[in-house]
């Protein structure tokens, strides 16, 4: 009896027809008197054929499982997030856009004509809702004082006998941002450590409070381990303008989550500990953790356990046996931007008034229902979720900038990184002012409107960036924010087809290439690259060959007013256009800019 000896595994064989071959020479060698049917119609093959496409799959998902645990290698969205949270990048979601509104008001006047009476002029209270023509909800950020001095009061109506006003219209500004708020409660049952909780509602940008049946509070922090937030506190001994309106002062926080987000989803993940250690002491009794010898019952041995000084709170209390109610705010459109004048509807009013007892139910509901709006500059911030390679480019600069400014790429990282119920900059770019003693920095940005198209970032969202960038900075550097400036740019080329191909799918499919390319954004200050054009075309199944590319600037009318002689900034070889520091370029309308002759 023969011993058959044992084949080498080729592990370089993983696909298909390799491994159907490896198959098929191991039947013949192997085999020989059993099988001998090798054609394409045998119940052999078919066997062979099952398990090389077993084999085949098999290799194919163990291949893209490993690709999917490095982040240079995974294309899927939500791994690569997950892969940047391990680098220290957190995900914020959808980015909210700021703006301010215009408010006005009809205060009838008081008994003598001169000036609104003011017992009807109320305050608009935070939280109130407005909306634009694009569904897109905006919500007041702070309260709205209509009694202000610095309101602008104008005469409403008149009486047209005596020719006294009747009424004035008061407008106020506020400050709106994109979203509208709402709540979702959760039974917690038995206690569990590191709790986490999934929120049902998606595009959720910003959770506002958190508390339980009980009326404890729980905080958002950024790591588990963090036992203290800031919190601002009215200052009620400021007199004068030049004192500080708040207080910032430190809270111990036993109570936290950190919030983890996908693409798609919201979790909460609470802490590790219980609610019953909240009643026992932070700091031990030195004679539980000093190891003594001889029996002796006073301290005088130095080698202790220092791990058991204090008692820790176990990286927060995890709720248990209660309901949660958790309030956030969440967009409620795929792009939250509007332009001026397009914020006029009234959602959600909250108007309180000193003493609304000693009012005219019918004034005051008069009063209640002359409340307009209307945005008088773009609201805009909201900026579409970054591409695979994008989030890739801000999670290794986060890795590099660790949390510190320090190189300009740093600061470009903190700023894309900056949480999106702040706003959004699309695009930004950092350089030194090389004529300058100090460390001054030249910061230019660019935000998106409401079609996605390149506009200037507004007031609101400078001062965010600002407030955002200054906790991490160098101490000596100073930073001066300023827009870019967009230049728009179309595409017109010829080609020659190859022979016996369709010109008008050829034309289709060489323009579609094209505005594939573009739908990215370049950068501040990127040249346009000319050559890119010529190798994509000539890789487009049908053309020969390209003769003539063509790049004009668009401006005015639904483009930017910026002109720009683009002959005069082509390089000399005709490959690339040049453009200044502080200008970006965009082909604004794929469809009508991008555009080609097939010969």
């Amino acid at each position: 009896m023969s011993i058959k000896k044992k084949v080498p595994i080729k592990y370089t064989s993983r696909d298909f027809d390799s491994i159907k071959q490896d198959l098929v020479d191991y039947a013949k060698r192997y085999y020989p008197d059993t099988f001998r049917d090798f054609s394409e119609a045998s119940f052999g093959s078919l066997m062979i054929d099952t398990v090389a496409y077993v084999g085949d799959i098999l290799s194919f998902y163990l291949d893209y499982q490993v690709n999917e645990s490095f982040l240079d290698t995974s294309i899927e969205y939500n791994n690569v997030v997950r892969q940047g949270k391990q680098m220290g990048y957190k995900f914020r979601g959808s980015a909210s856009s700021y703006g301010t509104c215009a408010f006005y008001i009809k205060i009838p006047a008081n008994s003598v004509g001169l000036g609104a009476d003011e017992t009807y002029i109320p305050t608009l209270k935070m939280g109130s809702s407005v909306s634009a023509g694009n569904g897109a909800t905006f919500i007041l950020t702070e309260d709205l004082n209509f009694n202000n001095p610095e309101n602008t009061v104008v005469v409403g109506e008149t009486n047209n006998t005596t020719g006294l006003p009747t009424s004035y219209i008061i407008r106020a500004f506020g400050r709106v941002v994109s979203g509208e708020l709402g709540t979702e409660q959760t039974v917690i049952g038995s206690f569990e450590r590191f709790k986490a909780i999934t929120l049902n509602t998606a595009d959720i940008v910003e959770i506002l409070s958190v508390f339980d049946s009980e009326g404890h509070q729980y905080f958002e922090v950024d790591y588990l381990s963090q036992n203290i937030v800031y919190r601002n506190v009215v200052n009620r001994k400021a007199t004068t303008s030049n004192e500080p309106a708040a207080i910032l002062k430190p809270f111990a926080v036993p109570r936290r989550f950190v919030v983890d987000r996908t693409r798609n989803t919201t979790t909460l993940q609470f802490g590790y500990g219980s609610d019953s250690e909240t009643n026992t002491s932070s700091v031990v009794d030195p004679t539980e953790v000093v190891l003594q010898r001889l029996g002796k019952d006073y301290i005088t041995d130095t080698a202790f356990d220092p791990t058991k000084l204090l008692d820790s709170d176990k990286f927060g209390i995890a709720p248990a046996n209660t309901t949660l109610t958790i309030t956030f705010r969440r967009n409620t459109t795929s792009n939250n931007n509007a332009p001026a004048g397009t914020v006029t509807n009234i959602v959600r009013s909250r108007l309180e008034y000193q003493d609304p007892s000693v009012l005219n139910a019918g004034k005051r509901a008069d009063v209640n229902a002359s409340l307009e709006v209307s945005n008088v500059e773009p609201i805009v911030g909201a900026t579409t979720n970054p591409s695979v390679g994008e989030l890739k480019q801000t999670i290794a600069g986060v890795f590099a900038a660790q949390n510190r400014a320090v190189t300009e790429q740093d600061y470009k990282s903190l700023i894309y990184a900056m949480p999106p119920q702040f706003g959004g900059i699309k695009r930004c770019s950092l350089y030194r002012d090389s004529d300058s003693f100090r460390r001054n920095l030249n910061l230019y940005i660019i935000s998106e409107d409401n079609n996605g198209y390149l506009t200037a970032t507004n007031s609101t969202i400078k001062q965010n960036l600002k407030t955002w960038i200054g906790q991490n900075k160098m101490i000596n550097d100073t930073i001066d924010i300023l827009d870019a400036k967009v230049v728009n740019i179309t595409i017109d080329f010829t080609a020659i087809s190859t022979i016996g191909s369709d010109k008008f799918a050829t034309l289709a499919t060489a323009v579609q290439r094209l505005k594939t390319l573009y739908q990215t954004k370049l950068d501040i200050g990127e040249p346009f690259n000319i050559s890119q054009i010529y190798n994509v075309l000539n890789k487009t199944k049908g053309i020969a060959d390209v003769t003539n590319v063509r790049i004009k600037n668009k401006f005015g009318g639904e483009y930017s007013n910026i002109g720009y002689n683009i002959r005069e900034n082509t390089s000399r070889d005709g490959r690339y256009v040049n453009v200044p520091k502080n200008v970006i370029l965009e082909i604004k309308f794929l469809d009508a800019d991008i555009t080609g002759t097939i010969k």
